[in-house]
């Protein structure tokens, strides 16, 4: 994990949540020591504090553990986003890579018991050169 805490939220964070600080984490999945994936979620203080409370106590387990293995969470449609150079994300993601950093994201709202969680994730340029059952094994 690189980071977690309050935090004041990125635009489009601002939007799907409705508020202007939350709950922020962002990690960084290694595959053979290279960084493969990025990721950043936000929620605001108050779904922290009751629906995605589980969220500061996951350390250095996935994410999804919350996300695919509860019945009752929703999922909006991914969305593809373009990481405009010197923008918010590339910035992190410049801290977090050696070499060449993705130019692209996918993210989502989840939702639980009326509660947004959203999930933004940035793959390496080279993703698709790996073993996908070493990727699994390994990060998932």
């Amino acid at each position: 994990m690189q980071r977690q805490g309050s935090q004041r939220l990125w635009p489009q964070e601002r939007r799907d949540l409705g508020c202007r600080s939350g709950h922020v984490r962002e990690v960084v999945l290694l595959l053979d020591g290279v960084p493969v994936v990025w990721a950043r979620s936000a929620t605001s203080h108050r779904a922290l504090q009751g629906t995605w409370k589980a969220l500061t106590g996951l350390g250095t387990r996935p994410l999804a553990e919350l996300l695919f293995q509860r019945s009752h969470v929703c999922r909006e449609p991914l969305r593809l986003q373009h990481l405009a150079p010197h923008g918010l994300a590339e910035s992190r993601l410049r801290a977090a890579w050696t070499g060449a950093h993705p130019r692209w994201a996918r993210s989502s709202v989840f939702w639980q018991h009326g509660q947004a969680l959203r999930v933004m994730e940035s793959f390496a340029p080279t993703i698709g050169q790996l073993d996908a059952h070493r990727l699994t094994r390994q990060v998932g």
